[in-house]
């Protein structure tokens, strides 16, 4: 049975927002006992919730001193670039803001199950799942959801010893007042999401609320790989235990050279040997992540080394399709500016490299300290001249008018090279948007799965559970 919100019960609970989350909120709070009025101004949303059954009433006659609580969708603005309509009433009638992610945290208090939060600009949905896979593999009973998968109120209702390993963005943060993880994690802090936040210093003050309210009890995980994420560590480690990583800084608890996470703390050494799902220094911080959140839950190193090197992978994040001899194939289509490329790009030595689309503002200039590492590259999309004049004097490329014929080309090349550099990757991270060609970058990266699948002689990775 899923979460109901019996934390609510007797209450009058406004919700705004009625798409998945939204109406599994909904259900949560009827099912708890509490009286639900819930809209949403896209008239489609708030149809499609009343033929099921919700409770929806619109909140723009509503008088809000009236409710008890206020549950607001993570998309809508609660700040920048201005408050949304139903934000400033429930300010000026000093109802609470909350979001699902709120609710969920009530709802584990005093029942014996652990929250494990993870949050940070990028990666965090990798450690998310990676976490999730290591802490399953080990036998341990575990939950994956929050801005990753499964809402958090379809989940599985809590129970001692079951742990919640939660993806939080900045804005489900921004809606859960009372978030005190058992174990908290901070990857990275890079400018992202500044509309909604307005600066950088207010965004990174968000994402230091995951540790706001813990103490010694709790573990504050948090990277030195950057500057933002030093000083809320420096923050953090005054009243919580502390447990930092990094990928390079000697000072960090734990650390990673790519080939091993290391704890500093008994010498501790997990190969990440065969890890081919962890490939690149971005997979290496995720890993740190991953077993500083599994060691404090009690695994010993045999049993976290099992879980990373087991990991199968996401969908289209530096997802191994399969291999042809030394050349390996490469989906990595969410990489959709130039700083995700970056991170798949500097993971292989020689690339054959798929790439295009809807380029983003900059386009692909910032990867110029990559091209070195690409043997051919292969355009798709409405903006391959562009990609083709950066890549102009750096590297080799032609244009492909299909997905299908990329590959195949990509796959050809890749197979008469003869170079000495060991593995070679067929690689689509494309640091473009897909909207020119497809609906998402989901069905960009299932068009090139089928089209390596389709070749001659590739073997299909095998993915482990």
């Amino acid at each position: 049975m899923t979460i109901a919100a019996h934390s609510f019960k007797g209450k009058r609970v406004g919700v705004f927002g009625l798409g998945r989350s939204g109406n599994a909120t909904v259900d949560a709070l009827v099912r708890g006992g509490a009286e639900v009025l819930a809209w949403d101004d896209a008239p489609a949303a708030s149809d499609m919730a009343k033929e099921q059954g919700l409770p929806v009433v619109n909140l723009h006659g509503v008088d809000f001193t009236t409710l008890d609580s206020f549950v607001l969708s993570p998309g809508v603005p609660l700040t920048h670039p201005e408050p949304h309509w139903s934000v400033k009433k429930a300010l000026a009638c000093g109802v609470e803001i909350i979001g699902d992610t709120e609710i969920l945290a009530r709802e584990l208090a005093g029942t014996g199950a652990k929250l494990v939060a993870i949050t940070g600009t990028n990666g965090k949905s990798t450690t998310t799942a990676l976490a999730g896979h290591v802490l399953a593999s080990a036998g341990l009973d575990v939950e994956v959801g929050g801005n990753i998968g499964t809402a958090a109120l379809l989940l599985p209702a809590p129970v001692s010893g079951k742990i919640y390993v939660i993806e939080l963005s900045s804005y489900q943060i921004d809606l859960m007042p009372s978030l005190k993880p058992d174990v908290g994690i901070l990857m990275n802090l890079t400018p992202d999401h500044l509309e909604r936040h307005g600066d950088m210093e207010n965004y990174a003050a968000v994402k230091a609320r995951m540790f706001a309210l813990q103490d010694n009890d709790d573990l504050a995980g948090i990277s030195l790989d950057d500057e933002w994420c030093v000083e809320i560590a420096a923050a953090a480690a005054k009243h919580t235990a502390l447990s930092s990583f990094s990928v390079g800084a000697k000072e960090a608890t734990v650390q990673s050279d790519g080939d091993t996470v290391s704890d500093t703390r008994d010498g501790t050494s997990v190969s990440l040997s065969q890890a081919r799902a962890l490939r690149g220094e971005h997979n290496a911080q995720n890993a740190c992540a991953a077993y500083i959140i599994a060691h404090r839950l009690g695994l010993d190193a045999g049993q976290i080394e099992q879980g990373l090197n087991s990991f199968p992978g996401l969908e289209h994040r530096m997802e191994e399709i399969g291999s042809a001899g030394r050349v390996v194939f490469i989906n990595d289509s969410k990489a959709t500016n130039a700083d995700a490329a970056a991170k798949a790009l500097s993971s292989f030595k020689r690339i054959y490299w798929i790439a295009g689309g809807q380029a983003k503002q900059g386009g692909i200039a910032p990867l110029q300290p990559h091209f070195d590492r690409i043997a051919k590259a292969y355009l798709i999309g409405q903006d391959a001249p562009l990609l083709a004049e950066a890549l102009a004097g750096h590297a080799p490329h032609i244009a492909c008018d299909t997905m299908a014929t990329a590959v195949r080309q990509a796959a050809q090349d890749a197979a008469a090279d003869t170079s000495d550099q060991g593995e070679i990757a067929v690689l689509l991270s494309p640091a473009c948007a897909s909207f020119d060609q497809y609906p998402n970058f989901e069905m960009r990266g299932d068009d090139f799965r089928a089209c390596v699948l389709a070749l001659d002689g590739v073997q299909q990775q095998t993915k482990v559970a």
